[in-house]
């Protein structure tokens, strides 16, 4: 009987353990404008290369718009400056194509339809989803998704002339 309850146990256990871990290698963003409407979402899942980032949202303009992970999770309306600077735990300059290296948090812009959705499959090559260390998204002041503007022109330091930001998703575990 004992070791029914054991096993029994420790199947429990390792099953919370597995949930612990899925839960830890995945996570949603909500996107919300200037006005606090949610107007789309993002998945972020752990894979071995980084973070895959997938997006959809909506009401938003046609064209490119930076997209960029921001090191406060905090997306306080209407301006959202409250998520302070780009995702930078290295101290690198911004650019993807910078040989320097790049902000972990830059991304490659999204491309929003004439009808003003958009959807966008992205791996962050630079962050990750664990617990701990520097490149964590779960830093102790969080950190957020954000939707800029303008398209980012990937060479201008530190933000890329993105323009304000327009939506703010706050990345939770």
């Amino acid at each position: 009987m004992k070791r029914v309850m054991f096993l029994a146990w420790g199947a429990l256990l390792l099953s919370t353990l597995a949930a612990e871990r899925a839960d830890a290698a995945m996570t949603k963003v909500e996107l919300k404008n200037a006005q606090g409407e949610s107007i789309g979402a993002a998945t972020l899942e752990a894979m071995p290369d980084g973070v895959k980032v997938v997006l959809q949202a909506a009401k938003l303009a046609p064209g490119q718009h930076g997209l960029h992970i921001h090191a406060v999770g905090k997306c306080t309306p209407p301006d959202f400056t409250s998520a302070g600077s780009h995702f930078n735990p290295e101290g690198k300059h911004h650019e993807l194509e910078n040989p320097a290296g790049l902000h972990a948090g830059d991304l490659p812009d999204l491309v929003v339809g004439p009808d003003g959705t958009a959807t966008a499959e992205i791996l962050a090559t630079h962050v990750s989803l664990e617990s701990t260390g520097a490149n964590s998204l779960f830093q102790p002041e969080g950190t957020a998704l954000v939707i800029h503007a303008n398209p980012d022109d990937q060479k201008t330091d530190p933000a890329g002339n993105a323009g304000a930001r327009i939506a703010c998703g706050v990345i939770t575990k």
